[in-house]
């Protein structure tokens, strides 16, 4: 079981902005954020669900190529409206919520660019 992941972001303020509006709808927040001054060499900011972020941005220069991760969802209409609020926040499409039956008939997901490119992805694995 992975405990928790993260991306490098080029403007720290920006991304936490975005990360905090998109992942709303997923039942995620920020809850924790440490800055350069105490992690010893960069400002990090960590989201999920209460209580434990498992998701981190830290400062820095992004990851080259961009990385993917995918947050599941708990119904398609999370998926719809955590796509729907990373793009008010400032990020790209990169596909459209909808059935992925390539990977299995249930498999409902939506794909955003953020700030930085990381392509960031709502899924939920449940039947309609």
């Amino acid at each position: 079981m992975i405990d928790h992941t993260g991306v490098a972001v080029s403007d720290f303020a920006r991304s936490k902005a975005f990360y905090t509006q998109a992942l709303a709808p997923l039942g995620y927040a920020l809850l924790a954020e440490f800055p350069a001054a105490v992690t010893g060499s960069v400002d990090v900011a960590g989201f999920g669900e209460p209580p434990k972020p498992d998701f981190w941005i830290h400062r820095g220069t992004p990851n080259n190529p961009p990385i993917h991760v995918a947050i599941r969802a708990g119904s398609r209409a999370q998926v719809d409206a955590f796509h729907q609020a990373a793009l008010a926040a400032g990020g790209r499409d990169n596909g459209k919520p909808g059935i992925r039956a390539h990977y299995h008939p249930d498999y409902y997901g939506a794909y955003v660019l953020d700030p930085d490119g990381h392509n960031i992805e709502a899924v939920c694995h449940d039947p309609a």
